[in-house]
């Protein structure tokens, strides 16, 4: 599958995590530069149980790992594709670095929309520029977040 223009559906398909630690249900824009990826955090996922009973929020390190998989995986897997003769489904994406702010919170059962621009692609090394949103438009958080491909 190199050399070739994926599909946010194939791309989709790709994504290597999955259920219960895939964080991307659909993939609503994508291009060269950019990605728009939605996720509703299922309020029976087990990470609710421990963090702060009763009054549950998802954890910070969830919220990175869904900009990474959005703005790193999914985007890097478009990009290797399309501009690299290397075979993506032998490539797994490695999650390098981050710097992300955080300005609210996600609930049990909230959806958001994460946003990534391509700041840098080069040598199956990719820095994306992301944020999240929920859907009344709040930002929850925002910054880089940075990885690299490496073959299996």
């Amino acid at each position: 599958m190199s050399g070739v223009i994926l599909t946010p559906k194939q791309v989709l398909d790709l994504i290597p995590q999955q259920d219960p630690f895939r964080f991307v249900d659909d993939i609503v824009e994508l291009d060269e530069d950019h990605i728009v990826g939605v996720y509703r955090f299922r309020p029976e996922a087990d990470f609710y149980r421990g963090h702060f009973p009763g009054n549950p929020v998802t954890p910070g390190v969830i919220l990175i790992e869904s900009l990474a998989q959005v703005g790193i995986v999914a985007l890097g897997l478009y990009l290797l594709a399309r501009e690299s003769k290397d075979d993506v489904t032998k490539i797994m994406t490695l999650f390098t670095d981050t710097d992300v702010e955080f300005s609210g919170i996600v609930n049990p059962g909230d959806r958001v929309t994460i946003t990534a621009e391509k700041v840098f692609f080069r040598r199956r090394k990719l820095r994306s520029r992301a944020e999240m949103k929920l859907d009344d438009g709040t930002v929850v958080c925002s910054g880089t977040v940075s990885g690299m491909g490496i073959f299996k």
